[in-house]
């Protein structure tokens, strides 16, 4: 009996790290900072993080719209044009984020592979 309740145990913790990243993947397309720059013309920027750590520092051009909030924000989106979103490094609330955008009808999501952390291009501070 042990054993089993191990076996149960040992199977939640790995789903509690695999489903958020399939979920994600699944919702989402992770494309590295040359592909996200090439997007970024065409598409809508937006940074997922809270508004307290966009204020400090965010790729310029991004909107902010706290993953927190994106059921108020889901209107100020376009279903016309591909999104692009990043958080800080890892993605913790983007997989949230994609499936709700997803549902809402918005076709093309992108993620910033290592987020704010590895992109080089130009933001802006201090806002």
């Amino acid at each position: 009996m042990i054993i089993i309740i191990d076996i149960i145990l040992i199977l939640v913790i790995i789903g509690m790290f695999v489903y958020p990243r399939w979920n994600l993947r699944r919702n989402a397309k992770v494309i590295d900072e040359p592909e996200f720059t090439r997007l970024i013309a065409t598409s809508q920027l937006i940074d997922i993080r809270e508004a307290n750590q966009f204020r400090v520092n965010h790729i310029l051009g991004a909107r902010n719209l706290p993953s927190g909030q994106i059921d108020q924000s889901l209107n100020a989106i376009s279903k016309h044009k591909p999104v692009l979103m990043y958080e800080t490094s890892r993605p913790v609330a983007a997989a949230k984020v994609a499936k709700k955008l997803k549902k809402a009808g918005v076709p093309e999501i992108y993620l910033l592979k290592g987020g704010l952390n590895a992109w080089t291009g130009k933001t802006k501070s201090g806002n």
